[in-house]
């Protein structure tokens, strides 16, 4: 039996390039420079998703997941998290207005 989670976080998720910069980097000893050249990445693209400023792509998250062991879907569920809560604040209003269909 599962209970469906159908409350609301309060917070903004965390981004995925605060999880990278606090818990992923320190832990394998990686720089800016260091996480660029093991993704194959600029180090322009690596310090706008640790300043949270640009968003895990799937290609993306197909390397972090290679470097890092993990899974794709780990990085790209940690964008999504921020993009619905993202979306809902922008157009809460406009969704409030939508009646749902009621299927007899």
């Amino acid at each position: 039996m599962s209970i469906p989670n159908t409350r609301r976080m309060k917070r903004r998720p965390t981004h995925s390039g605060e999880i990278l910069r606090e818990d992923f980097m320190p832990d394998n000893n990686l720089t800016v420079i260091g996480l660029a050249s093991a993704l194959g990445v600029s180090r322009q693209t690596v310090n706008e998703l640790l300043r949270e400023r640009r968003a895990i792509s799937p290609g993306m998250a197909l390397r972090l997941s290679r470097l890092f062991g993990n899974s794709p879907e780990f990085w790209l569920n940690l964008q999504r998290a921020v993009d619905l809560w993202d979306a809902e604040a922008a157009i809460k209003k406009d969704v409030r207005q939508i009646k749902p269909l009621h299927i007899a």
